[in-house]
C-alpha cells in the first residue's frame, strides 16, 4: 500500500520533468526571415541639375515607415484645405474601414498570443437518474437512495461534481509562436495600410480642393471673357448698322459669345462633380456640403528633391508589401510543424459525490495529469502540398514586394521629371499668353479701323483666350504635381534634416 501511495504522489513530479524536457529540446521549423533584397538606385535620374550641383548627398533606401509625416498639406497655405484636412481622418469612410481592420489585426495578434498560455476550465454538475424495476439492473452498487415516494423496484440515484482543469500545448516546434509572429506582421502590415489610406485621402482631397479653385479660376477667366465678347458684338453691330461691316461678321461675334458662354456652363458642371466628390471625401452628404468660391491661392511648395532615398522606404505600401512577406514566412513555419507530433499537458482537480453535505469531503476529491501526444503518420502528401502551398505564398509576397519598391521609384521619378518639365511650361505659357492677349487687342483695335476682317478678330479672341486657359491649367497642374510628389515621397518631412 504505502508503494502505491509513493507511485501516487510522485506521478505529478515525473510528468513535469518531462514536460520541461519537452520544452528544452523545443525548437523553432520557421525559415529565419531577412528583408528582400531590391534593386535600388543611387540616385534619382530625374533629380533637377540644381540639386545635383548643389552636392545632394544620396544614400540607400532602408525601412523608415515609422517616422511623423506632419501635415504636409499646410505646405500650400490654404486655410480652408487644412480645415477639411484635419476632419479628414475623423470623417471618411475609407480610414474608418482601415482603422477598423487595423483594430481587427490587433484582436488577431491577441488571440494567437492566448494560445501560448494554458486555458483553464472550471466546470460544476449535478444529475439525477432513475432506474426502472423492470430494467434488470442490479441495485447492490447503487451510491444513490430511493426517493421519497417511490415504489415498486424504481430507485434514483443522484451525482454532484464540481472541478477546475487546464489544458496546455507546449509550443514545441515554434508553430503558436510564428502564428503570434505573424499575426504581429499582419497588425504591422495593417498599420502601414491604414497610413497608406490616410495619406490617399489626403492627396485626393488636395487634388480635387485645387482643381475646384481652378474651375473658380477658370470661370472667372470665361466672365471677364464674356464681357469682352458682348463689347465686341456691339461693336460689331453698331459698324453692320452704319453699313461698314458684313452681316456675317455679326454672326461671327455672335458665335464666339455663345461658344465662351457653353465653356461657362461646362466649367459650372465641372466645379459641381469636383464639390460632390470632396463631399464623399468628408463623409457628408453631397447635397449638405457647400464650397463658397474663393481666391484660388496658387501656392506650389518648394518639394526638397535632395531629400535623402530613405524617405521613398517611407512610402506606407511598401511597408504594408514587406510585412505581409514576413507574415507569409511565419505560415511557412505553421505549415512545417505539421511534419511533427504535437503534445498537450493536462491535469484536473475536483470532487464527486451523491450528497451536497460530504461533497467537498476529502475522501470525494478526484485528480488527473495527463501528458498525450499525436502525430499524423500518412496523409498521402498533404501536410508536403501545404509546406509547398505557403513557400509559394512567400515567393509570391517577395515578387510583389518587389514591384511594389520598382512602381515607388518610377513613380517618384515621374513625379521630378513633372515637376521640372511644368516650372519650364508655365513661364513659357504665361509668355504666350501675354503675347496672345496683345495681339487681340491690337486686331480689335485694327478691325475698328477698318484695316483687318472681323475673320483675323475670332481667330486673335480664340488664341488668346486658349492661352489663358493653358496657363491657368499649367498652374493646377504644378500644383497638382507637387501633391503626387509628396505622396510619391511618403507624405510630409522636415527639411531642417530631422526627416
Amino acid at each position: 500500500m504505502s508503494t502505491m501511495n509513493t507511485i501516487g504522489k510522485s506521478a505529478p513530479f515525473r510528468l513535469s520533468l518531462i514536460a520541461c524536457a519537452v520544452l528544452v529540446a523545443g525548437c523553432s521549423v520557421t525559415p529565419t526571415y531577412k528583408t528582400p533584397d531590391v534593386a535600388q538606385p543611387a540616385q534619382f535620374k530625374e533629380t533637377p541639375s540644381d540639386a545635383d550641383k548643389a552636392g545632394a548627398n544620396w544614400s540607400p533606401a532602408a525601412p523608415a515607415d515609422a517616422l511623423e509625416r506632419g501635415p504636409w498639406w499646410t505646405l500650400f497655405g490654404d486655410a480652408t484645405l487644412n480645415q477639411m484636412a484635419e476632419s479628414l481622418e475623423v470623417n471618411n469612410q475609407n480610414v474608418a474601414a482601415a482603422v477598423a481592420a487595423y483594430a481587427q489585426a490587433r484582436a488577431l495578434v491577441s488571440e494567437q498570443r492566448a494560445a501560448l498560455f494554458p486555458t483553464v476550465d472550471l466546470d460544476a454538475s449535478a444529475t439525477r437518474n432513475g432506474v426502472g424495476s423492470g430494467s434488470g439492473g442490479s441495485s447492490s452498487g447503487s451510491s444513490g437512495s430511493s426517493a421519497p415516494g417511490s415504489t415498486g423496484g424504481s430507485r434514483t440515484a443522484n451525482q454532484y461534481r464540481v472541478g477546475i482543469g487546464a489544458s496546455w500545448e507546449p509550443d514545441v516546434w515554434g508553430k503558436l509562436r510564428a502564428g503570434v509572429s505573424g499575426a504581429q506582421a499582419g497588425l504591422q502590415a495593417s498599420a502601414a495600410e491604414l497610413a497608406a489610406a490616410r495619406l490617399s485621402a489626403q492627396g485626393e482631397l488636395a487634388t480635387n480642393y485645387f482643381s475646384l479653385r481652378q474651375t473658380d479660376a477658370q470661370k472667372a477667366l470665361l466672365d471677364a471673357t464674356v464681357e469682352g465678347y458682348q463689347r465686341v458684338l456691339e461693336i460689331t453691330r453698331n459698324r453692320f448698322n452704319a453699313g461698314i461691316a458684313a452681316k456675317s461678321d455679326v454672326l461671327q461675334a455672335e458665335t464666339q459669345l455663345a461658344n465662351a458662354r457653353i465653356d461657362q456652363v461646362t466649367v459650372v458642371r465641372q466645379r459641381a462633380q469636383l464639390e460632390h466628390a470632396i463631399a464623399v471625401l468628408l463623409g457628408k452628404p453631397a447635397g449638405d456640403f457647400t464650397l463658397a468660391p474663393a481666391p484660388w491661392q496658387v501656392t506650389v511648395p518648394d518639394v526638397p528633391t535632395g531629400v535623402p532615398s530613405t524617405l521613398l522606404q517611407r512610402r506606407p505600401d511598401i511597408a504594408a508589401a514587406e510585412r505581409r512577406v514576413a507574415q507569409a514566412n511565419e505560415n511557412i513555419g505553421i505549415a512545417r510543424s505539421a511534419y511533427f507530433p504535437s503534445f498537450n499537458l493536462s491535469g484536473s482537480y475536483a470532487y464527486a459525490a451523491s450528497q451536497t453535505g460530504g461533497l467537498f469531503n476529502a475522501s470525494n476529491n478526484l485528480w488527473s495529469l495527463g501528458l498525450s501526444a499525436a502525430q499524423n503518420l500518412i496523409d498521402f502528401g498533404a501536410t508536403r502540398a501545404r509546406v509547398s502551398g505557403a513557400e509559394a505564398a512567400r515567393d509570391q509576397a517577395i515578387a510583389q514586394y518587389r514591384q511594389t519598391v520598382l512602381a515607388a521609384f518610377a513613380d517618384v521619378e515621374d513625379q521630378l521629371a513633372a515637376t521640372r518639365t511644368l516650372a519650364q511650361q508655365q513661364d513659357l505659357r504665361r509668355a504666350a499668353s501675354e503675347a496672345a492677349d496683345q495681339v487681340e487687342q491690337q486686331l480689335i483695335n485694327r478691325y475698328r479701323a477698318g484695316q483687318v476682317s472681323y475673320t483675323d478678330v475670332v481667330t486673335a479672341q480664340t488664341t488668346a483666350l486658349a492661352a489663358r486657359r493653358a496657363l491657368v491649367q499649367a498652374q493646377a497642374d504644378r500644383q497638382t504635381t507637387a501633391i503626387a510628389l509628396i505622396q510619391s515621397l511618403g507624405g510630409g518631412w522636415r527639411a531642417e534634416g530631422g526627416q
